[in-house]
């Protein structure tokens, strides 16, 4: 027998190997015809998946990440059903959910193109409206291999050959033999649930990502329970497009990128302004809340990192070099720097916390197909703070974290969400210090109120942490900053202080980074405002257009004075239209323009143009240099006039 905990506290007893959906149903006939699957102890499973032990029990819908895992899970082998009755030759690699929809490896002697999606998407919503039953079932090795040895299917062959010898194996079957997948699931009860479907692109992956390898043919797609779904999310796609940072980052001078440093960004001027009030801003609200900030090199040796666990548990991902002959590793990582920091010198339980924060530069390998603009790249700056503390004092600092986490957020208008992270299969320490750790950090949001989701086995090497997910004005979500917990390196960097009785204890070391990466924050704020961004951030603040040439020394001496009064001004004196200056000063998003002629120079007023096209006239320069420094001053994400 098992017993299984309800969200609500109660437990209910049922044979051993009960079934998901059976559970669901005996819980809510309601609920069983609404939900997709549950998680069961923090793993997600479809309708069909037994119940062999003692578990927490959560029924998922598809508002839940978990349930779209389900949703799209499903509906990548009801595309491979679709791809292989219209192309019986097919062979099948993987084909899993991901987090924005689904994809499948097929390999193929047609070469797809962008109409085989719509003749596919067809075939799956014709394949999906049978109502197919999805049948899981347990098979042997030996049944295994034969089955698809017999089907030609040479990649699940292969997948099972390099399963451990006593590794369960099971295959889901859709409609009776339709579509067969080696696969442990999870998967809907049937194809009818899915409504709405949009196969998005074809692009080429390596058989196992290896480029040595057969290069395979991968279709990308994405489904939905209702119609209205797909709509709402291909108009977000489109909305997306027009915030792409990169796209946004040329327009406006920001950034760039080279062939001959890929994935390594270039800054502009613009881009260096917008930078630089990021930090002196964030800077600023650092000290104020008691950190003291430091530089640590770059590059340090290679004993450093196998000390800190890095070299066992990243290595993978990090670039080394030589220097006199000795081996060197370029850091991954800011944290090994600031212990060697904090253990220059004797500390006493009196001086704790101390909170050393650093703009850290890092480098890290990532696969050329994975970047993407500022948000994946290979070099970074990351806005650390290591905090060593008592273990009493955990609590209080993981509070101030978070409120300086809501600050930071709500200034730029972003709405987040929380994920605690556990400990995961690759980690560093004792089961014991996992457990305090994971438990200091969930009592801490508990205590706060705060709502948190659970994301089981994603914790950094050395410790668990807590997560902040935001979400855009595209309602995409992207993870950026972090707060961690650590009992690895101060141990193996015999990090000490002197208690109140003399005796050396460890402290524990709370990782933090909450702009995380800047340059994906930057990429993240560039797309949350589309370019928009609020007066006391932005590259261009004002800009003075002359009507005429008559009027550039007028427009001069105004630029000087609204220069003096702090802010960025310039003036547009090409020999273009004023139509045309106009439109350009939208084009890089300036707050304000100043059109200025005759009747400007002879009565001092103002006509203020913001990037509307609203204007406001008669404006006097007081009343001018009042709003903006109120708008500056406020932060405000509006403008003023």
């Amino acid at each position: 027998m098992v017993d299984v905990k309800l969200p609500d506290g109660n437990v209910k007893e049922y044979e051993d190997g009960v079934r998901v959906g059976d559970v669901t149903k005996d819980i809510s006939e309601g609920l069983f015809r609404s939900a997709l699957g549950a998680v069961v102890n923090g793993e997600v499973k479809g309708y069909a998946e037994p119940i062999n032990e003692d578990c927490d029990f959560r029924v998922v819908k598809f508002d839940d990440e978990e349930g779209k895992e389900i949703f799209w899970h499903t509906s990548s082998h009801l595309m491979a059903a679709a791809i292989k009755e219209i192309w019986p030759d097919a062979k099948f690699a993987i084909g899993p959910a991901i987090n924005d929809g689904f994809y499948y490896d097929v390999d193929l002697e047609h070469r797809f193109v962008p109409e085989d999606l719509e003749k596919i998407e067809a075939k799956m919503k014709e394949i999906a409206k049978k109502d197919l039953k999805i049948e899981r079932k347990e098979i042997s090795r030996e049944d295994a291999l034969s089955y698809f040895k017999k089907e030609g299917q040479d990649y699940k062959v292969e997948l099972i050959e390099d399963l451990p010898k006593d590794e369960l194996i099971t295959i889901y079957d859709m409609g009776d033999g339709v579509f067969v997948d080696l696969c442990r699931g999870p998967h809907l009860l049937s194809t009818k649930a899915i409504k709405a479907i949009k196969l998005k692109s074809i692009a080429g992956a390596y058989w196992r990502g290896d480029s040595d390898r057969k290069m395979l043919q991968r279709i990308y797609g994405i489904s939905f329970e209702k119609k209205k779904q797909l709509d709402e999310y291909i108009q977000l796609q489109e909305e997306a497009k027009r915030r792409d940072h990169r796209k946004i980052g040329k327009e406006m001078n920001l950034f760039s990128f080279h062939e001959e440093a890929p994935g390594f960004p270039f800054f502009k001027e613009n881009g260096m302004i917008l930078r630089h009030e990021l930090l002196n801003w964030w800077t600023k609200v650092l000290e104020k809340n008691g950190y003291g900030e430091i530089k640590t090199p770059l590059i340090m040796n290679e004993e450093l990192w196998h000390r800190s666990g890095h070299w066992d548990h990243y290595k993978e991902n990090m670039y080394f070099t030589k220097i006199d002959g000795e081996n060197y590793a370029i850091k991954p990582m800011n944290c090994p720097g600031s212990v060697l920091v904090y253990g220059e010198e004797p500390h006493s339980y009196r001086d704790l916390p101390i909170r050393l924060a650093e703009y850290g530069q890092v480098h890290r390998h990532e696969l050329s197909g994975a970047l993407h603009g500022l948000f994946r790249v290979r070099t970074f700056t990351q806005d650390d703070a290591h905090v060593y503390c008592l273990p009493s004092q955990v609590k209080d600092e993981v509070f101030k974290m978070i409120d300086l986490a809501d600050l930071l957020y709500s200034t730029f208008g972003f709405k987040y969400k929380i994920e605690l992270s556990t400990r995961p299969d690759d980690f560093m320490g004792k089961i014991e210090e996992w457990n305090f750790a994971e438990k200091a950090l969930e009592d801490a949001l508990i205590e706060r109120g705060i709502e948190y989701q659970i994301n089981p086995k994603d914790g950094a090497f050395y410790g668990p942490k807590i997560d902040f997910h935001l979400e855009d004005a595209a309602k995409r979500t992207w993870q950026c900053g972090t707060i961690q917990l650590d009992f690895q390196l101060p141990q193996n960097f015999d990090l000490t202080y002197v208690d109140e009785n003399g005796e050396k204890q460890r402290p524990v070391m709370l990782h933090r980074a909450l702009l995380g990466s800047i340059e994906r924050f930057i990429g993240s704020i560039t797309e949350q405002f589309a370019g928009r961004f609020p007066l006391w951030i932005n590259p261009k603040q004002v800009v003075i257009i002359p009507v005429s040439d008559k009027y550039s020394d007028f427009a001069d001496d105004l630029c000087k004075k609204i220069e003096k009064e702090g802010f960025r001004v310039e003036v547009d004196h090409r020999s273009e239209g004023v139509g045309y200056k106009i439109r350009q000063a939208q084009l890089m998003r300036t707050n304000y323009m100043l059109v200025v002629g005759e009747k400007e120079e002879e009565s001092g007023k103002l006509t203020v143009r913001n990037r509307d096209g609203e204007e406001t006239k008669d404006v006097s320069f007081e009343e001018f240099i009042e709003k903006l420094n109120e708008e500056k001053d406020s932060k405000s994400m509006k403008s003023l006039f």
